[in-house]
């Protein structure tokens, strides 16, 4: 378990140098930027921890992640947005109770919801590329923030179709959607109309909270 830990804390290392992308010169040259830059990323990871806390209890359970995690990308921006779930799910890999229910460790990532919150990292780097390749215009952005939100239907339900039929027997795909898709539908709807306009307001607050 600790040696599994370890690697995952690793993995989640490399995925944040990867999205970062800055060579260590610039680093240095930078250094107050990047303090800026990270305490931001830091602020929003602690924001997506809180508003992880406000549950309604269900198979999977109803929270404000999803608000929080889109409006650390509309805010932030691609790159530090998709910094903040990274360190969001490293704080919670590593133990600390950031996840619903106050809940925290790597036995929670790979349990039956587990896809789920991985999911919210997939929803980041499919925004960041979105926004990278064709533009910062809003279509663009609400477009790749519907469609990191399928992915994340799509690799949490069958995540949690293969960890739950491993320990309980088989559940049907259909059974895994009523339970942990169809009833998110409408309010993960509401709360991205909320989230984009929390950030725009964010944002005309503070035009230079965006970074990338």
């Amino acid at each position: 378990m600790i040696l599994f830990k370890t690697e995952t804390v690793i993995a989640f290392f490399l995925i944040w140098r990867i999205i970062d992308g800055n060579e260590p010169e610039e680093d240095e040259i930078m250094t107050n930027s990047k303090t800026l830059i990270l305490t931001r990323t830091a602020l929003m990871a602690s924001m997506i921890a809180v508003c992880s806390w406000i549950t309604v209890p269900f198979v999977v359970p109803f929270t404000l992640q999803t608000f929080a995690v889109i409006t650390a990308l509309e805010t932030l921006g691609g790159k530090q947005g998709t910094r903040a779930i990274a360190l969001y799910l490293l704080l919670g890999a590593a133990g600390l109770p950031v996840f619903s229910g106050f809940q925290g460790g790597i036995g929670k990532l790979m349990d039956s919801t587990g896809g789920y919150l991985l999911g919210f990292l997939l929803l980041g780097l499919i925004y960041q590329a979105a926004v990278s390749f064709f533009g910062d215009s809003f279509t663009v952005r609400v477009i790749a923030l519907l469609t990191g939100q399928l992915v994340l239907y799509c690799v949490g339900t069958l995540w949690f179709a293969a960890v739950y039929s491993r320990a309980n027997g088989p559940v049907t795909l259909w059974t895994v959607l009523c339970w942990c898709v169809f009833p998110f539908i409408g309010p993960d709807l509401v709360k991205l109309c909320a989230a984009l306009l929390v950030s725009s307001a964010l944002r005309k607050a503070l035009p230079t909270l965006q970074t990338d």
